[in-house]
């Protein structure tokens, strides 16, 4: 090798620094993987449909600070960016748009007050609902994460995602 084609070490590292500060250039959007251009077809047959939501109703007993579930969901999404995923169509074509952070909103619904034959039955009735309520993919949040209160130290803790954002594993 000629001297010329060899850079000294400290000359490396100086273009290796220029390099990082370059901010790069993050694209606004992503191409959907196979699953997901199937899924995003399906809804877009038929929408409304919660055909494609996995839930989950969890019974917790003891106490629950909400603020502190609220900053673990807020941290979840801000780890994983299929939480802050939406769908939409860009020049004719479904692309994924990723969201920037942002804080979660983990709803409370205070049974408390109802007898208890009546709060069972409430608390059912929400997590079903929950469950069948669809999901719009272009404007999500396609997580939702909801808390019911059944007694002073017993809880409902409602998950709900769509397919298109999570693999059921």
């Amino acid at each position: 090798m000629s001297p010329a084609t060899v850079q000294a070490p400290e000359a490396r590292r100086q273009l290796l620094e220029q390099l990082l500060r370059k901010k790069v250039a993050r694209a606004t959007h992503f191409p959907l993987s196979f699953a997901q251009q199937r899924l995003w077809f399906l809804d877009q047959m038929e929408p409304g449909s919660s055909d494609f939501n996995l839930h989950r109703a969890i019974r917790v007993r003891g106490p629950l600070d909400a603020r502190a579930l609220q900053s673990a969901v807020t941290e979840l999404e801000r780890r994983h960016e299929a939480l802050r995923t939406t769908f939409r169509q860009v020049d004719g074509e479904p692309v994924q748009v990723i969201a920037a952070p942002a804080p979660a909103h983990v709803p409370v619904v205070e049974l408390r007050g109802l007898p208890v034959g009546p709060r069972e039955a409430e608390a059912a009735r929400l997590a079903d609902a929950e469950a069948a309520r669809p999901f719009d993919l272009a404007a999500g949040p396609l997580l939702r994460v909801r808390v019911v209160r059944v007694a002073d130290e017993e809880w409902t803790l409602l998950l709900t995602i769509h397919h298109i954002v999570s693999d059921r594993w």
